[in-house]
């Protein structure tokens, strides 16, 4: 049963061929048996009152959604009534909110039971789920591993299949690059497209929900209720109404013309070879398929990296500045005057990773490097934008961008202690989300039993295109339905 598509369970549900109670012991059963380290806060007594709630829906046959019964879970980042929310801080470690996240409260009313709390990096700062206060998360493929991050939470449980969909969010490729290492499917939409109500800012003008999940079908079924207009928050967007997964429905028009990109700056000397072949053989499946491959360039890709960290460490500086140890969070137990409780609160509430990043913050924003550092990221960042609509709207111009998501398959947990090192994982999802862009990863293939992920990447707007193209590859391939031996 847990090895069933969000689609497939709902069916079944329907049909009264299982009750949501026997789905959700089910799922909380693996959850207790399971020592990834995937989630922060189960509470079986809170998910089952959900899930009583939503058998009697099924049972009235009122108001049911393609969602109603199913389980899911939250990356910890986002806010929760009655649910523990630690952003996986110890500044956080016992703050429970007194309301939901929007996200939250959309696929609440849609029907969905709330399997627990899933761990990540803090603060969503991180490509390993490493920096967790809780511990680091397990790769279910390789327990040596990381599953990559910042949402290895939510990636590893649907690969470990403890749940068949999760909540994740994206500042630089936090749902693309682990849903790459564990092997599933996850979607960043364009950028204001799911509110940020509710959700632990990292950086404001980056930070993206998504969700993660088996197929691309099941992620259109989520991103119809996640996305819609929240006035509570400034950056989202107001947008038609949109059936992502009505197109997958019908298979009649393919992808025959379907122009692809592929950036050559993707496919450099850096990119581990078992990667690029894989890679490269995704590729050569949508060229049977009907499409065709174009060599582009995109030659600021590599500015990406000092942008967005210049960038993403600048607003994480300001909006990080609210925990003090004062209204809420933790709160030293020694100091002497109250700027001795801040700075003690702070040192003590705070892990390495986010201390590095207020630090850098509150460096480029100081007046003596405001413009030489802030501003002229921000300058770049609008030239890197521009490159995406040169590829997009141009004379010669592609549908998509295609390309890996990571340089190389998942590496063991403390091999890259190295910030730096680490930061540079992140070459191949960065410009994307510094452009707002809509981007998404599905499995292609495998190294060494470690999962390859593709990069498909859209012009604005266009999540149901995306949805499309995966969802036809997915029906040639079965990548996306292998799991780990657990």
């Amino acid at each position: 049963m847990y090895n069933k598509t969000i689609k497939e369970l709902s069916l079944l549900l329907k049909n009264k061929k299982i009750s949501v109670i026997e789905l959700t012991k089910i799922f909380l059963d693996r959850i207790k048996a399971s020592n990834l380290n995937a989630f922060i806060h189960v509470d079986e007594e809170l998910t089952l009152m959900q899930a009583n709630i939503a058998e009697k829906k099924i049972i009235s046959g009122n108001n049911l959604t393609q969602l109603t019964g199913i389980p899911i879970a939250h990356k910890d980042i986002f806010v929760t009534r009655h649910w523990k929310t630690t952003a996986g801080s110890k500044m956080l470690a016992n703050y429970i909110s007194p309301f939901n996240a929007d996200i939250v409260e959309r696929l609440k009313k849609a029907g969905t039971v709330m399997l627990g709390k899933l761990n990540c990096d803090e603060f969503a700062m991180g490509s390993s789920n490493e920096n967790s206060y809780f511990g680091p998360v397990k790769n279910p493929w390789d327990y040596s591993a990381v599953p990559g991050g910042s949402s290895g939470g939510s990636a590893a449980a649907v690969a470990a299949r403890l749940v068949p969909a999760t909540t994740a969010s994206d500042t630089g490729g936090s749902i693309r690059q682990p849903a790459a290492l564990c092997g599933v499917t996850g979607i960043k939409p364009t950028y204001g497209s799911i509110s940020r109500y509710g959700m632990i800012a990292f950086a404001s003008s980056l930070d993206q929900a998504g969700p993660i999940a088996k197929t691309a079908e099941d992620c259109a079924l989520l991103l119809n209720v996640m996305i819609g207009f929240d006035k509570r928050d400034s950056t989202s967007l107001q947008r038609k109404n949109e059936d992502f997964s009505y197109g997958l429905k019908k298979n009649t028009k393919g992808i025959k013309g379907l122009r692809i990109g592929m950036p050559r700056e993707f496919f450099n000397v850096n990119l581990d070879t078992d990667v690029q072949n894989g890679i490269y053989s995704a590729l050569k499946e949508f060229e049977k398929l009907g499409a065709k491959l174009v060599d582009i360039s995109m030659p600021k890709t590599n500015l990406s990296i000092p942008v967005y960290y210049v960038i993403a460490p600048a607003e994480a500086a300001s909006n990080l500045s609210r925990f003090d140890g004062v209204r809420y969070g933790y709160r030293s137990k020694n100091y002497k005057n109250l700027v001795d409780m801040y700075k003690k609160s702070r040192t003590e509430g705070f892990g390495e990773e986010v201390k590095r990043r207020i630090l850098i913050g509150s460096h480029v924003l100081s007046r003596d490097f405001y413009n030489i550092y802030y501003l002229q990221a921000q300058r770049i960042r609008r030239l890197i934008s521009e490159d995406f609509q040169k590829i997009f709207t141009g004379p010669n111009s592609c549908d998509v961008i295609m390309g890996p998501v990571s340089p190389t398959v998942a590496w063991n947990i403390g091999n890259k202690r190295d910030p730096i090192v680490n930061y540079l994982s992140d070459i191949f999802t960065l410009s994307t989300s510094l452009a707002g862009l809509p981007g998404m990863s599905i499995p292609c293939g495998f190294s060494v039993n470690k999962p390859i992920g593709l990069q498909i990447i859209g012009n604005y707007f266009k999540e149901a295109q995306l949805l499309y193209i995966a969802h036809q590859y997915q029906n040639i391939t079965d990548w996306h339905l292998k799991k780990p031996k657990l």
